[in-house]
């Protein structure tokens, strides 16, 4: 919105600074930051009085957080979203497609997850609602928000998959682009849910793959960095960047409250809608496989599920003492702030993987 105040400027006034994504993202991010900050406190007591009891604890999760983490609220992620979008529309140029998709798909999985998360708190049941709708709602979003990328994307990159290193090289998939963006995108807002199992673990490689894909989408959507790079352009690309600075700071803001010991968990309703967002930035802006570098940690918490469940049908064994992976390392006695902490440099190191992909052609 505030944008289109650079309609005052004359090229010599404060109006056009309007005009340039990096300041307006900035102003995203601080946006984000301050209304997350005036607003936290109320909104925590305002779920804490609701819920009574917290999200429900797993009785078959690790036993010490049946003791620490009993009646701490859920459904944070109400307020991650809400900040997102008001910073986002405050400072975004509406007229760009990308970011209206984007919003579109994190606040459909985030319907998803608050619906999950209200049966949790209200009704009692740690298993949420059925998993097979909640598949089928998540695929049919991502169907829906597949379709308007590729009709928003070039005659060029519609229904095609880039390769990272490679330079500016282009496989066309025809069909096949849809189930393979609604993959990326349920994929990703799963893998990002079963990754948020501890104080501030899902939160910080969110904001940190958020940035990454946000400087990558700069990139794309600027004709002579793109060039430069030997990458695909992508017209209105750059815009992106306004969405993940104020996640960012909404991230950052959330981060403030649910460090450990955490007085709020984002529960399902920002899990599955910030993943959901990482994986529809990435189609949108043609970096899907890139995407499995930089989000490489949510990729190994899914990873050791699968691998858990599929061993265990076969051999009636188990591979890690406990799925996701970061119970495992629980298991092992290693400290919720040592596997916090040691998560968050893996994601740094594979974020900077990533983003060295842009330069390695």
């Amino acid at each position: 919105m505030l944008y289109y105040l650079n309609t005052f400027s004359d090229g010599g006034d404060i109006f056009n600074l309007f005009r340039y994504i990096t300041f307006r993202a900035g102003g995203a991010f601080f946006t984000a930051l301050i209304i997350f900050f005036i607003f936290g406190n109320v909104t925590i007591n305002f779920l804490s009085k609701l819920q009574k009891d917290g999200q429900p604890i797993r009785k078959d999760g690790p036993e010490n957080h049946i003791i620490k983490k009993a009646g701490t609220p859920t459904m944070g992620g109400v307020i991650i979203l809400a900040v997102v979008l008001v910073s986002t529309i405050l400072w975004s140029r509406w007229d760009n497609k990308y970011v209206w998709v984007i919003l579109f798909v994190t606040f459909s999985f985030g319907l998803i997850g608050l619906i999950d998360d209200y049966i949790k708190v209200v009704k009692r049941n740690t298993k949420g609602f059925s998993s097979r709708l909640r598949l089928f709602l998540g695929f049919s979003f991502a169907l829906i928000a597949a379709y308007f990328i590729q009709v928003e994307h070039s005659d060029t990159l519609s229904k095609t998959l880039a390769l990272p290193i490679f330079k500016d090289h282009l496989i066309f998939i025809g069909v096949v682009f849809f189930p393979f963006a609604m993959i990326v995108i349920a994929g990703s807002a799963n893998a990002v849910n079963l990754t948020d199992g501890l104080d501030g673990l899902a939160i910080m490689p969110v904001i940190i793959a958020g940035g990454s894909l946000g400087i990558i989408a700069y990139v794309v959507g600027r004709a002579d960095y793109s060039t430069y790079l030997d990458i695909h352009y992508i017209k209105g690309g750059g815009e992106i960047l306004i969405f993940t600075s104020a996640l960012i700071g909404s991230g950052l803001g959330f981060l403030w409250y649910n460090a450990p010991p955490a007085a709020v968990f984002m529960g399902d309703t920002g899990s599955l809608a910030l993943g959901a967002a990482l994986g529809s930035i990435a189609v949108a802006i043609k970096h899907e496989l890139v995407l499995v570098i930089i989000g490489g940690l949510f990729v190994i918490e899914a990873l050791s599920v699968i691998i858990q469940v599929i061993f265990f049908k076969v051999t009636g064994k188990r591979v890690f003492l406990m799925a996701p992976i970061h119970h495992h390392f629980e298991k092992l006695g290693w400290s919720e702030s040592q596997i916090v902490i040691r998560f968050w440099i893996i994601a740094v190191i594979l974020a900077a993987l990533g983003m060295a992909t842009l330069k390695l052609r």
